[in-house]
């Protein structure tokens, strides 16, 4: 889908909600709905916003990225930030008429809302929105599962690497540069997000940070990364042991496998998060660990290394053919470790199909 068609179906949310226009400022859905690659740090990020209305388009970007914008987009109309966002807002709106403005309220910082604000009419109704464009983004066309399928195939060549390397001794900050360093010069544009690399007792911490402690025999190693290609993420965990795994191991290892396989084989089109959810938690509960699985089975993948749907308790999303999602269930034992498993499934014809390649039968790394 092109991103004028996206633009399009925008629209005809935007219409539903009865808005004449629509502030973008998430850096993924400007790159969805414009093509735009252009990037800045959060949370002020002056690679800019979109201002989309019922018949034209705007982007609105600081003057170091206004010639990438001319050359990357299509149907917009540039406008360059000199200073300050409302002094770019402040050409356009006077003539725009609105009476219902749109923005993204889970991520306009509350400055540039102040900004948005001033210059705005004070008959103009400000609304926030909620997931509109990340609910467009949750169902994947064609390109853009190439592009993840892409990533997951260099995630998975990182995980043969790591393999055939890692040694007792090595330290997790170390492990997680050589993940990174072989994304890099192995294809990626970037990474997901930082590697995780937790050992021992720190791998029963979900979002560990590496640290300078060395990996050892017969202990839990947590590895988590991801490869970004064409600006679409991958995300993939596995947990190995160095020689020879204890008895305890075994039991955590194979029950979360079995959660995983449970849910990988269950979850199908139609069905909500709060089920999919279910079929790796009971299995977790029916052996004894339900206390240690601390987090959600999964979540969307794309653009964006979290995004929809989410796989969890709570989560009242329906799934769709096209979406992306990982199935990541893990058992946290505080002063022992932890496993976690995690694949990315893609929904089609109805029926889940694993991305991830990566064994994941457990076999001890030999030393």
């Amino acid at each position: 889908m092109s991103e004028e068609s996206r633009v399009l179906t925008l629209r005809e949310v935007m219409a539903k909600l009865g808005l004449d226009a629509f502030l973008i400022s998430q850096p993924e859905s400007r790159r969805y709905l414009s093509g735009f690659t252009g990037h800045d740090h959060p949370p002020m990020d002056s690679a800019g916003f979109l201002l989309i209305t019922e018949s034209t388009a705007f982007l609105l970007t600081d003057g170091r990225t206004v010639e990438q914008a001319e050359q990357e987009t299509t149907g917009y109309e540039v406008v360059r930030i000199e200073n300050r966002l409302q002094d770019a807002l402040a050409q356009i709106i006077p003539d725009l008429a609105l009476k219902r403005f749109g923005f993204e309220g889970n991520h306009l910082p509350y400055r540039r809302y102040e900004e948005l604000k001033e210059v705005v009419d004070p008959n103009t109704l400000l609304v926030p929105t909620y997931e509109v464009v990340d609910e467009l983004r949750a169902i994947k066309d064609e390109r853009e599962i190439e592009a993840i399928e892409e990533a997951v195939i260099l995630a998975d060549a990182a995980f043969d690497h790591i393999l055939g390397m890692i040694e007792p001794g090595q330290t997790e900050q170390q492990l997680a540069w050589e993940i990174e360093a072989f994304l890099r010069t192995h294809g990626a544009e970037g990474i997901s997000f930082d590697p995780i690399v937790a050992s021992g007792p720190n791998s029963s911490r979900p979002h560990h940070v590496p640290s300078t402690r060395p990996v050892q025999v017969g202990e839990p190693i947590i590895l988590d990364w991801g490869a970004r290609l064409r600006g679409y993420c991958s995300d993939i965990t596995r947990t190995i042991v160095l020689g020879e795994a204890d008895d305890q191991f075994k039991r955590v290892y194979n029950t979360v496998l079995d959660a995983q396989i449970r849910a990988e084989k269950r979850i199908k089109t139609g069905i909500t998060g709060i089920k999919a959810d279910s079929f790796a938690r009971k299995a977790i509960e029916e052996a004894g660990y339900g206390e240690y699985f601390v987090h959600s089975t999964g979540h969307g993948v794309g653009l964006a290394i979290h995004e929809n749907p989410t796989l969890r308790r709570t989560s009242e999303n329906i799934l769709r053919d096209g979406m992306v999602f990982s199935v990541e269930p893990g058992v946290y034992i505080p002063g022992w470790g932890g496993v976690r498993i995690e694949d990315l499934v893609t929904l089609q014809d109805g029926r889940p199909v694993v991305l991830t390649r990566s064994p994941k039968q457990l076999d001890a790394v030999e030393v």
